[in-house]
């Protein structure tokens, strides 16, 4: 697979994983359930990022800057 085709198929399934994320009923959680196979390659994936407390606390930082920023911007 090529550079070009590799960001298609990311861009794609970004755009799959958001639109199933808006139109279910369910949470976030219960929907990675559903779509991850069970000790699949996924599952090993995620069971490596979700151990990692480094993660979680950097996305919880960077929205936390996000979030300032626009405070900001929006006093401005």
């Amino acid at each position: 697979m090529n550079k070009q085709q590799a960001m298609v198929y990311a861009r794609q399934t970004v755009f799959g994983a958001a639109k199933l994320a808006e139109q279910a009923s369910e949470d976030a959680g219960q929907l990675r359930v559903n779509v991850t196979s069970p000790k699949g390659t996924t599952y090993a994936a995620l069971q490596v990022l979700m151990a990692d407390k480094r993660l979680e606390n950097l996305m919880v930082e960077a929205v936390a800057a996000a979030k300032a920023r626009a405070e900001e911007l929006g006093r401005g």
